[in-house]
C-alpha cells in the first residue's frame, strides 16, 4: 500500500464525508461526484486502485472505478474499509460468515491497517491464530498441534478436550490405551501453545516430565491412565510400561495391581506387587536361578530380588557369588507375603519336611559351623537316621573339608564316634576327621552336601 501525502493546490470546499470531514478541491485531491467521492492527481486524473490520505490522517481507498470504497475488503483482500471508507487499523473487525449460512468471523487488523493471515499475534496478552484468509481460527489447529479456545486465545499448560477428529474413533489409533468415558481427555501444550506428542522414533506414548511429576501421553497428546505401554503397542518387557493413577501422574513407589494384560500369562497371581522407580520405571531383576547378589536391590530398609516380570521373588533362591557365576549360595525371601530378604535361623518347608536353615548378616545362605551345627549355602546338614554319623565333604577352594555329623546335623568335635555300620571316625577340635578306623585321612571326599531346594519355578 503507498501511503503519501498530498498538497493542496487549491481549497474549494470544506465537506461533511459521513462522519469524517474531508477537505474538497476543484482540480487536485478530493472531490464528490454524485453520491461517490474519488480523488483527483495534479494532472487532472482520477486516482484508481490507491490509497490515499485525507485531511484528519485516515486512508482511504479508490476502486478501479476511481470511486472511495466503503465497507468492504480491498486491495488484494489484505485491508477493509468501514462505511465511511476509514481504513480499519488496531482493532478487531466482525464479518458475517460466506462459508456458512449463519454465523460471523472474526479478523484482525494491525497497525498498518493490513489483515493478519497465516500467523500469530498477540493481542491483549493472548495469541491468536489467524488463517490463510485472515479468520481467527478455534479448535484444533495447524496439524492438530494447537489449541485455540472459542475466544479464539491459544491454550497452554493442561486442556480436557475432545480429541482431534481423527482420534475420536478409538479404533483408528494403536497402543493399549484406556478411553475416557466422556470422550475427553487431558493435553499438555508447552508455554509455545504447541501440544506435547510422543517422539517420532516409532514410539506412541511420550514420558513427559511436567512440574516434577511425570506423565505419559498419547500418540495424539492424550493423557493416558492405566498400565501404559511406551515403546510401542505392547512389548515383553515389564521395564516397557508405566503404571498412571486416575489422575494421569505415574505411579512411584511399591502399588499392588494386576499386571499389564498383555503379560498376565507370565504372573502366578491376578495381583502381584511392584515397585516403581522415580521415573515410574518398573524395578525388574533377571530370570529365576540367574541372579547375582549385585541384583539384590535395597529399598526403604529392606533388600528384594526381583524377577524378570518386576515382581520381587520369595522362598529360597540360588544367587551367584562372583561376576564369572561360578560360585553361588541360597538368599532366603521369606513368604509371598514377606517377599524380601532375611537373615538368621529360619525353619523352612522342603517336600513337606520342616528344615532348619541358617543366613548370615548380609543374607547369604551360610557355609560351613555355626554354633557346633554344620550348614551349607544355609542348610542344615545332617546324617541320616538310620547312620547315627556321617562325614559330609564341604568344598574349600580346591579341595575339601571333611566334618563329621550326627543325625541333629551337630558336628563331632575332638573325639571319637562310630557310625552304624561301626566305622569309627577320629576328629579334632573343629570337628574335621583326623582318622577313620585309625587310619590317618588325608583330603579325600566323602558325602557331598545337600544344596537347598530352589523355588526357581
Amino acid at each position: 500500500m503507498k501511503k503519501k501525502n498530498f498538497a493542496m493546490v487549491m481549497l474549494a470546499a470544506v465537506m461533511s464525508f459521513g462522519t469524517v470531514g474531508i477537505t474538497a478541491f476543484a482540480a487536485t485531491g478530493w472531490a464528490q461526484e454524485g453520491s461517490n467521492w474519488v480523488y483527483y492527481n495534479n494532472n487532472g486524473s482520477k486516482v484508481t486502485n490507491a490509497w490515499r490520505q485525507a485531511q484528519d490522517g485516515t486512508w482511504r481507498y479508490l476502486e478501479s472505478s476511481g470511486a472511495m470504497a466503503t465497507n468492504k475488503w480491498v486491495d488484494n483482500d489484505d485491508y477493509y474499509v468501514d462505511a465511511s471508507g476509514v481504513m480499519i487499523a488496531n482493532r478487531w473487525l466482525q464479518v458475517a460468515n460466506s462459508r456458512k449460512t449463519s454465523g460471523y468471523d472474526w479478523y484482525y487488523f494491525g497497525n498498518n491497517g493490513k489483515c493478519a493471515k497465516d500467523k500469530w499475534v498477540q493481542i491483549d496478552g493472548q495469541y491468536h491464530y489467524f488463517g490463510d484468509s485472515g479468520v481467527m481460527e478455534t479448535g484444533w489447529i495447524l496439524d492438530n498441534m494447537y489449541y485455540c479456545d472459542d475466544a479464539g486465545a491459544m491454550v497452554t499448560g493442561w486442556k480436557k478436550l475432545t480429541p482431534p477428529e481423527e482420534y475420536q474413533d478409538e479404533e483408528k489409533h494403536t497402543g493399549p490405551f484406556e478411553t475416557a468415558n466422556d470422550g475427553q481427555y487431558w493435553y499438555y501444550f508447552g508455554t509455545n501453545g504447541k501440544k506435547v506428542v510422543p517422539n517420532e522414533n516409532g514410539t506412541n506414548v511420550k514420558q513427559k516430565k511436567i512440574n516434577g511429576t511425570y506423565y505419559c501421553l498419547r500418540e495424539d497428546g492424550a493423557l493416558q491412565t492405566g498400565w501404559v505401554c511406551v515403546t510401542g503397542d505392547e512389548s515383553d518387557s515389564i521395564e516397557d510400561y508405566r503404571l498412571v493413577d486416575t489422575d494421569g501422574k505415574v505411579r512411584t513407589g511399591w502399588y499392588s495391581t494386576e499386571p499389564p494384560e498383555y503379560l498376565q500369562g507370565h504372573y502366578d497371581h491376578d495381583v502381584e506387587w511392584f515397585y516403581f522407580n522415580s521415573k515410574g520405571v518398573p524395578e525388574v531383576g533377571p530370570s529365576k536361578g540367574s541372579a547375582k547378589s549385585s541384583d539384590l536391590k535395597r529399598i526403604n530398609g529392606n533388600t528384594y530380588l526381583f524377577n524378570e516380570y518386576g515382581v520381587p521373588v520369595y522362598g529360597i533362591q540360588k544367587v551367584y557369588t562372583n561376576s564369572s557365576e561360578s560360585e553361588y549360595t541360597a538368599y532366603y525371601f521369606g513368604t509371598y507375603a514377606q517377599s524380601s530378604m532375611l537373615k538368621g535361623k529360619y525353619n523352612i518347608t522342603e517336600g513337606g519336611v520342616s528344615w532348619p536353615y541358617y543366613f548370615n548378616s548380609t543374607g547369604r545362605g551360610y557355609t560351613g559351623v555355626y554354633d557346633n551345627y554344620l550348614y551349607y549355602m544355609g542348610k542344615l546338614q545332617k546324617a541320616d537316621s538310620g547312620s547315627k554319623y556321617e562325614v559330609y565333604s564341604i568344598p574349600s577352594g580346591s579341595s575339601y573339608k571333611n566334618y563329621v555329623v550326627n543325625t541333629s546335623g551337630k558336628i563331632a568335635k575332638n573325639t571319637t564316634v562310630k557310625d552304624s555300620n561301626g566305622v569309627k571316625y577320629k576328629t579334632n577340635s573343629s570337628g574335621i576327621l583326623v582318622k577313620e578306623d585309625d587310619e590317618s585321612v588325608d583330603g579325600g571326599s566323602y558325602r557331598s552336601p545337600e544344596e537347598p531346594e530352589w523355588d526357581n519355578d
